[in-house]
């Protein structure tokens, strides 16, 4: 049998973690360094996912990659391909299906999840009975950035660069149909094709980042930052910044804390780096909604921001 690139989740951190250990791990390196491009991925994708108000489909697609990955273990292949055949699959389903009767996108949507769970659950039983693929059910689930061995690495940056190059020769034309798919068409603008690279770069996001943190945490990461980047940039450039370095800092803390996690934990036995990324994505998003952003402190007070503009 193929050697799993996804290993079942184990203790996320070293029994006497030192800065020193930390620095020079390998692990804790290969962790940061998949986890980042995953973060870039669904960050810069999240923004467009929630200015098309396709937030249902892009959580839809993350269970749906499960389904894939579990078959991926069944049949004795590397969990990658399995997340990402489904997530393009998945995807290309929904956006068809929505298309055709936009009304009834939810529902179609929710039958195909349940489709794809229902085979989900088939493949993990089948999993579960195979010594070698017993922890099948939490490593594609939960995931563990602790376990993802260094050979995806290359793999991990053609689809990172991939997925980039896709969104940044479509930007204009998908804020043009994320405005109005009537509004793209009329400005002679290819809408189908678009839909196209999206789905792909969709599908290679969530994908990556159901390698990272599972596929039920993925919305964390293709929603949570984005949301945040929304709520305090005017532009969506601004938006895909703000994305991007919360993305990027919320999985260098959480491999950090996980790493030292077993220093204060009960019985000293760690916690899943998964659970601290989210955590910490969960908090931003949390800040953004209480802390107002400069510029709208400065609507709110025209005065203060006459006066400040007047350099006084």
């Amino acid at each position: 049998m193929t050697e799993p690139l996804l290993a079942a989740p184990i203790t996320d951190g070293p029994a006497d973690p030192t800065w020193s250990s930390l620095i020079h791990s390998n692990v804790a390196w290969t962790a940061v360094i998949i986890g980042g491009m995953a973060a870039l991925t669904t960050a810069v994708v999240g923004i467009f996912i929630l200015l098309r108000g396709q937030t249902f489909t892009g959580h839809s697609v993350g269970d749906l990659s499960s389904t894939g990955a579990s078959g991926a273990y069944v049949a004795g292949i590397p969990p990658l391909w399995g997340f990402l055949g489904m997530s393009v699959l998945g995807a290309a389903l929904m956006n068809a299906l929505g298309l055709r009767n936009p009304r009834d996108r939810d529902v179609s949507t929710g039958i195909v999840v349940g489709a794809g769970m229902g085979l989900s659950a088939l493949f993990l039983y089948w999993a579960t009975q195979k010594p070698s693929t017993s922890g099948a059910a939490a490593a594609v689930l939960f995931g563990s950035l602790f376990t993802v061995q260094r050979t995806l690495i290359p793999i991990m940056i053609a689809m990172t660069v991939l997925t980039l190059l896709i969104i940044a020769a479509t930007y204009r034309p998908l804020l043009q149909t994320a405005l109005g798919r009537e509004l793209a068409k009329a400005h002679g603008r290819p809408v189908l094709r678009i839909d196209i690279l999206f789905v792909l770069a969709t599908a290679m996001s969530v994908a990556m980042a159901s390698m990272s943190v599972g596929a039920l945490l993925v919305t964390a990461l293709l929603i949570g930052p984005a949301a945040t980047g929304l709520r305090y940039a005017r532009t969506p450039g601004g938006a895909t910044a703000i994305a991007c370095a919360v993305g990027l800092g919320s999985v260098i803390g959480g491999v950090v804390i996980a790493y030292f996690s077993t220093l204060w934990t009960p019985g000293h036995r760690g916690a899943p780096v998964s659970f601290f990324i989210v955590a910490l994505v969960f908090v931003c998003y949390l800040l953004a909604g209480t802390v107002k952003p400069r510029w709208e402190r400065g609507t709110a007070a025209p005065t203060t921001e006459t006066t400040e503009s007047a350099g006084v």
